[in-house]
């Protein structure tokens, strides 16, 4: 997936439908401003395969459109070939990281880099909640998590 010179990013929860496609999104609204978004592969997958198939959550697809965001993601379960192809695997928390590392020791040349998403966050906060059960603003918050966090990794990865 990833091409010589190119960089990729893989976000990762639980149904790909709120969290994950998220940061996608996010992401590739910066990278796209900053001017490198031919420079990267940039994805989202779950780690279950429960929504396969289906949109982002229509909360979060309100959230992105609201700060000028647009997403036409399609969820998708992670696979044995997203441990070789991408640099960065980056989750959304500790149920994530546990089951993308029980994975990854599947996977004879695993060469991602699994990391909390959150680890990029200025404020320290490391885990990024689901929405799925909450509010609007609970999306909101996510948006902004998504923003420090991606902002801070793009930085790095400049």
């Amino acid at each position: 997936m990833a091409t010589t010179g190119s960089k990729s990013a893989l976000f990762v929860c639980l149904g790909n439908i709120c969290r994950s496609p998220i940061a996608e999104a996010v992401f590739r609204k910066m990278a796209t401003d900053a001017g490198v978004v031919d420079k990267w592969v940039i994805d989202s997958a779950a780690t279950s395969d429960w929504n396969t198939g289906n949109s982002p959550d229509e909360r979060g697809l309100a959230c992105l459109r609201k700060h000028g965001i647009q997403s036409s993601h399609s969820a998708r379960q992670v696979t044995k070939d997203d441990f070789m192809n991408f640099d960065y695997i980056l989750c959304m928390d500790e149920s994530n990281m546990s089951e993308l590392n029980r994975k990854a020791k599947a996977v004879k040349n695993s060469s991602a880099k699994v990391e909390l998403l959150g680890s990029y966050d200025p404020e320290k906060q490391l885990i990024i909640n689901d929405p799925y059960y909450g509010s609007d603003d609970d999306f909101e918050k996510v948006y902004e998590q998504c923003v420090r966090c991606c902002t801070a990794f793009l930085k790095m990865n400049s």
